[in-house]
């Protein structure tokens, strides 16, 4: 987007920090200096290769299709502008990968964009958030061990973490993410911060301002916030359920109290193209080998291929609202360690292709699949390791085709690699090399 920076960048910024998310979802940025910038255009060159570098060195893989050759650009979204409450002189912009004039193939955000598009070509918008949760940690000289030792929605937990979580929600609020509930998660040092929905892409950047701004408030505390799915064998995983709601002209179309489960026909058919494609949509929404160490069985993390009201042991819970409507539903089986937009672009392609091919939603279940899911052949397990979703994802022709070839093929090969790494270790050993990347 050209803009005249001066228009809407304060004086005392010294720093714009363009950023995007990878296909290892790495948060990186380049800072731009103000003196130097172009008053019409924020940019910043980064090479082509960076898009098929895995999460466990900065290596480009060969088999990405991608080369430590050549350049894109990455423009600033000046409309996404901030400044940085936790680091003075310093703006963060969401950025663009543009090659030759237009979107490059393999930029995150812009498949997110186009899915955007085909969702409005429909008359249909998506909106939501993801709710995130995350560990605080301290460094010792025995290991990483929590900040605290409670349970959870203790009111202790919030005496003793009353400052950090203020100063991340005072952050939050300061960059115009509007905060709707704390509280402490089940795990030891677990927390949860919930924000308020949004369009598409707006979600897609809290997301990314959610995770930058807490690990950095936690840091200047002396702490380590981290949201690795799994940390601690014998403690909660960490997930960012994502919230969904389907809107046309303004108005909220997935509620209907009078339709079959209180969803409307279209409602329904969305959630089903979800469900129908979850198992390919977990190699982008639990994108890890560590995040398998969290999906079990009677862990409240979304283990089944099933959906259900109120059921928070089902991969797709439906929120009944008081007049029997379902405004909003959560997609549990997701964690931080996606890229928000891959994810949420994934999603939305599961979700039109179910409205296009009419697909019908099963019955809900209204018990703990785990406990019932041998009496019940159409309750199957979801993919209990990596590899499994990726081979998943390359049979999906819907999911992988509204990607793009390319951006599929980098994606693979990275998720490929990093599998091949982290295979072997222990959960000690993974967590060492990965809690503070995410």
């Amino acid at each position: 987007m050209k803009a005249n920076k001066n228009q809407i960048i304060p004086s005392d910024v010294d720093f714009i920090r363009v950023v995007w998310c990878d296909n290892a979802n790495i948060i990186r940025a380049k800072a731009v200096y103000m003196g130097s910038a172009d008053d019409s255009e924020i940019s910043v060159g980064i090479s082509e290769g960076l898009q098929g570098v895995p999460s466990t060195y900065d290596v480009v893989i060969a088999e990405s299709g991608l080369k430590p050759i050549g350049e894109v650009k990455l423009t600033a979204d000046i409309s996404t502008f901030t400044p940085l409450p936790y680091s003075p002189g310093h703006g963060r912009v969401m950025g663009d990968m543009i090659k030759e004039g237009r979107v490059w193939e393999y930029c995150p955000r812009g498949f997110l964009k186009k899915m955007i598009k085909e969702a409005a070509q429909m008359g249909l918008s998506v909106k939501g958030a993801f709710e995130n949760e995350f560990y605080l940690l301290k460094k010792t000289e025995e290991g990483i061990i929590p900040a605290d030792n409670t349970p959870f929605a203790s009111t202790y937990s919030m005496d003793l973490n009353r400052e950090i979580i203020d100063d991340i929600i005072k952050a939050l609020t300061l960059q115009k993410i509007e905060v709707q509930q704390y509280y402490p998660e089940s795990g030891a040092g677990q927390q949860e911060i919930t924000i308020k929905y949004t369009d598409s892409l707006g979600a897609c950047n809290n997301q990314i301002a959610f995770r930058e701004t807490v690990k950095a408030v936690a840091g200047k505390y002396g702490l380590i916030a981290s949201f690795l799915p799994k940390i601690f064998a014998d403690k909660s995983g960490s997930g960012c359920h994502l919230h969904l709601s389907l809107w046309e002209e303004g108005e909220n179309i997935l509620s209907d109290p009078h339709a079959r489960y209180g969803i409307s026909e279209r409602g329904r058919q969305f959630i089903a193209g979800i469900l129908h494609h979850l198992t390919a949509l977990m190699a982008i929404t639990t994108p890890t080998p560590n995040s398998y160490r969290r999906i079990m069985p009677h862990g409240w993390v979304g283990a089944f291929q099933c959906w259900g009201i109120d059921n928070k042991e089902a991969a797709i819970r439906a929120i009944r609202e008081n007049d029997g409507g379902v405004k909003h539903f959560e997609l549990k089986t997701i964690d931080a360690s996606s890229n928000p937009y891959l994810a949420w672009g994934a999603v939305i392609a599961a979700g039109l292709d179910g409205i296009e091919q009419e697909m019908e939603l099963p019955e809900p279940v209204q018990d703990d699949p785990a406990d019932i899911s041998g009496k019940n052949s159409k309750i199957k397990p979801l993919p209990s390791a990596l590899k499994e979703a990726i081979t998943e994802l390359e049979k999906d022709k819907i999911i992988s085709s509204a990607m793009g070839l390319n951006l599929t093929k980098a994606y693979i090969a990275v998720k490929k690699t990093e599998i091949g790494v982290l295979g072997d270790l222990n959960l000690d050993e993974e967590v060492e090399l990965l809690l503070e990347k995410y």
